[in-house]
């Protein structure tokens, strides 16, 4: 794969987990394809994982399934 930033072939994508929002907003998906750069070190999202990303945010209680989860703070 090209990578889109520096224009060298050997970008991969990878697969993470995001969250957005927080406290009762808050929405983690799993399994987000992010393009990765061994060479220029850049990560990004291409438009089609964005407007996905949007499509579920719009559509939550579609797409969700709850789960609870521990959460610390970093001090």
């Amino acid at each position: 794969m090209i990578c889109d930033i520096c224009g060298k072939e050997g970008a991969r994508i990878r697969y993470v987990t995001r969250s957005y929002g927080k406290g009762e907003n808050l929405l983690v998906i799993e399994n987000v394809p992010v393009v990765s750069c061994p060479h220029c070190g850049e990560s990004y999202l291409t438009a089609e994982t964005l407007h996905e990303i949007e499509r579920i945010k719009t559509h939550r209680k579609n797409f969700a399934k709850r789960r609870s989860v521990a959460v610390a703070e970093f001090v």
